[in-house]
C-alpha cells in the first residue's frame, strides 16, 4: 500500500479546540490507508506537536495573514522536507490563502480538496440570507456592522438577545445593549471587521458534517445534536440523530452549491422548523465523532483526492453518545526547544 504523506492544520488541541487532531485521528485509525502526517501549526505551544503517536513530524507555518509567497515557500520547504502530497486545511482564517494558492500548490505535487472561491464567498456570515434563498431554508435575520451606531440600530431592530459574531471566529451571546457592545469591541479588537449581528431563535441546536464531491454530490452525512456546550460555544458532549430535513437540507446544499470540500451546517431545530446558522467551509473539531460511528469523512476525502476506491455508506445508529475529555502530556522540554528554534520536529 503506497504510503501518502497528509499535512493537517488545526492541532490546538486546547479549550477552543481546532479540527486538526480529529482530523489526524480520523486517517490514522482507517485500515486501508497507510498515511505519514505533518503537523501544520502557527505556535510552538498547540498540543498536537507533542502527540507523537498521532503526528509523526510537526512544522511552524506563518500565519495565514502573511504574504502568499512567504506562505507557499514555507510549504514547499515542507515538501520538500517530507514528501508532503496532500494538505487538509480546517481553519477558516487559512482557507482563503489555500484557495487562491490552490494551482500553485498543485503544479508542485500538493494536493487539495476544498471550495472554490466562489462557494467559499457565498458561504460568509454576512451572505447567510442569499444562501438559504438558494437552497430554500429558514435563517435567522442578521446585519452586517462596522460600527457603534450600526450596532444600536441593529440592536433596535433585531430586539434582544442578540447573536454577536465575528466573521470567521467567535459568537456570543448578548442580554443588554451593555454586553453586545462589549463583545463587539472584543471581537473587532482580535478578528476586525466586519461583525455580524444575528436574531436569536429557539430550539435545539442540531449540526451536521459533510463532504461535497463537487458535483453536486456528497461522501457522507452525520447529523448531530449538542447536549453540552463550552463557554466558548464548542460542543462538549452530543448525541447522534436522524432527521430528515437536516439531510434534505445537506443534499439540497450540495447540490445547489456543487460544494467541494468538507463543511459542517449549524442549525437551530424547532419541531419541523429549521433554521441555517451558519456554514462553516471545513471539519468542525468534533469530527471524530462521526469516524466513531463508523462515517470517516477525512480519510473518504483523501481516498476521493487520490482517486481510490471507498464505501459510500450512509448508514449509522442515532443515540450514539460523544463525550469530549482533556488530556495530559508529559514530554522532554527539548522537543519545544527545537520547534520554537527550528520551526519544525522532524
Amino acid at each position: 500500500m503506497e504510503k501518502l504523506c497528509i499535512g493537517v492544520t488545526g492541532i490546538n488541541a486546547i479549550d477552543n479546540p481546532g479540527p486538526g487532531m480529529g482530523v489526524i485521528r480520523s486517517l490514522k485509525e482507517c485500515q486501508d490507508l497507510n498515511v505519514e502526517i505533518v503537523g501544520l501549526a502557527y505556535d510552538a505551544m498547540e498540543p498536537g506537536i507533542y502527540m507523537d503517536w498521532l503526528v509523526d513530524n510537526s512544522f511552524i507555518l506563518p500565519y495565514p495573514s502573511t504574504s502568499e509567497e512567504e506562505y507557499i515557500s514555507r510549504l514547499l520547504y515542507i515538501k520538500n522536507k517530507t514528501g508532503i502530497n496532500m494538505i487538509i486545511p480546517t481553519l477558516d482564517a487559512e482557507m482563503p490563502l489555500f484557495i487562491k494558492s490552490k494551482e500553485k500548490l498543485e503544479l508542485q505535487g500538493i494536493k487539495t480538496f476544498i471550495p472554490t472561491q466562489e462557494q467559499f464567498t457565498l458561504r460568509s456570515k454576512a451572505k447567510l440570507k442569499e444562501m438559504g434563498s438558494k437552497i430554500g431554508i429558514k435563517t435567522p435575520k442578521s446585519q452586517t456592522v462596522t460600527s457603534y451606531d450600526e450596532l444600536t440600530k441593529a440592536i433596535e431592530e433585531l430586539g434582544l438577545p442578540i447573536m454577536v459574531k465575528g466573521a470567521f471566529y467567535k459568537a456570543y451571546r448578548a442580554y443588554t445593549h451593555q454586553e453586545a457592545a462589549g463583545f463587539f469591541r472584543k471581537i473587532v479588537a482580535e478578528w476586525g471587521y466586519p461583525v455580524i449581528v444575528q436574531q436569536v431563535v429557539s430550539g435545539e441546536e442540531m449540526n451536521v458534517v459533510g463532504v461535497g464531491d463537487g458535483d453536486g454530490g456528497d461522501l457522507g452525512i452525520v447529523a448531530i445534536k449538542k447536549l453540552w456546550i463550552t463557554s466558548l460555544g464548542k460542543i462538549w458532549t452530543g448525541v447522534t440523530v436522524k432527521n430528515g430535513g437536516l439531510f434534505e437540507l445537506s443534499k439540497t446544499f450540495t447540490e445547489k452549491t456543487k460544494w467541494k470540500g468538507a463543511f459542517e451546517l449549524e442549525c437551530i431545530v424547532d419541531s419541523d422548523d429549521i433554521y441555517l446558522i451558519e456554514i462553516n467551509p471545513r471539519f468542525p473539531a468534533w469530527i471524530y465523532f462521526a469516524t466513531g460511528v463508523g462515517i470517516n469523512l477525512p480519510a473518504k476525502m483523501v481516498k476521493k483526492t487520490f482517486e481510490m476506491d471507498f464505501e459510500k455508506t450512509e448508514k449509522y445508529e442515532a443515540g450514539k453518545l460523544y463525550v469530549r475529555y482533556t488530556y495530559d502530556i508529559v514530554t522532554d522540554l527539548s522537543l519545544f526547544q527545537k520547534i520554537t528554534m527550528k520551526g519544525e520536529s522532524l
